[in-house]
């Protein structure tokens, strides 16, 4: 099987549509109730939301045997060289196997001029903090997310390029 990273098109959106509900549901599980999952991915992966995305933002597919497996979403750099990472992720069943870290690779090959990586995680995804902080992402701060109603402790991390 080769892994490919490309940008994402427009007729990716269903299958990284999939990857994100897929993700969701088993990272979130017993964190964040499936009935607030299920509405943040209605609105946040929307198919007019994921052409906003394509337009506003760097959007990486990774493939494996031309199916999707994971994705990552930059913003675009600021004038400062800070850019957000706002999502990577992947199949469970493909995580561990170096596509996160290529998807991150790619997405600031691609990001000019960037000095910075932040990212949002939530605190109790232990499977996401240990992929940063594996990747030198370092705390920035804690602090509490009212996340449609229900309360998350955010964990904010940097990347210095």
């Amino acid at each position: 099987m080769e892994l490919k990273i490309r940008k994402m098109g427009p007729s990716d959106i269903q299958q990284v549509q999939y990857v994100a509900k897929t993700s969701w549901n088993v990272t979130y599980k017993g964190i964040i109730p499936l009935e607030v999952q299920e509405s943040f991915l209605t609105s946040a992966y929307n198919d007019e939301m994921m052409l906003r995305r394509l337009e506003r933002s760097n959007v990486f597919v990774a493939e494996l045997d031309e199916k999707i497996v994971g994705f990552a979403n930059f913003s675009f750099v600021r004038e400062d060289g800070q850019a957000e990472l706002s999502a990577i992720y992947l199949y469970p069943e493909h995580q561990g196997k170096g596509i996160g870290s290529a998807l991150l690779q790619e997405g600031i090959r691609n990001s000019q001029g960037v000095k910075e990586v932040y990212i949002n995680v939530e605190k109790d995804n232990e499977i996401g903090r240990r992929f940063y902080e594996a990747k030198k992402f370092e705390i920035v701060k804690e602090f509490d997310d009212n996340f449609d109603g229900h309360i998350l402790k955010t964990v904010r991390m940097v990347l210095k390029v």
